[in-house]
């Protein structure tokens, strides 16, 4: 049996890269990648506790809530990305400065 610690150390260290690579990135689609990185470090927390906990349900359960919710920011994130490179023919954040259209 793999102990809990584990699963909260590869966690953390899964959360740490998404934050990194969200804030550390120059390009929108890689800025996604790490905002993935860091929900799915969430569902390794979730895991690991329905797992040492009394329900293992739970936990998996918000763990599948959150990948449905992923799911969808992904496919929502991907068309205004593209819409974003179509308008202005860049994915870099700090090129896309016009509020208005």
């Amino acid at each position: 049996m793999i102990p809990t610690t584990l699963f909260l150390i590869l966690s953390a260290v899964l959360f740490a890269i998404g934050f990194a690579v969200a804030i550390t990135k120059k390009n929108l689609i890689m800025m996604l990648m790490g905002v993935e990185l860091m929900l799915n470090a969430v569902n390794i927390n979730f895991v690991a506790f329905s797992r040492s906990g009394n329900s293992v349900a739970e936990g998996q359960l918000f763990s599948l809530f959150i990948m449905v919710i992923a799911a969808a920011e992904v496919a929502i994130a991907l068309a205004i990305i593209l819409k974003l490179k179509d308008k202005y023919g860049t994915l870099n954040p700090d090129k896309i400065d016009e509020l208005k259209n």
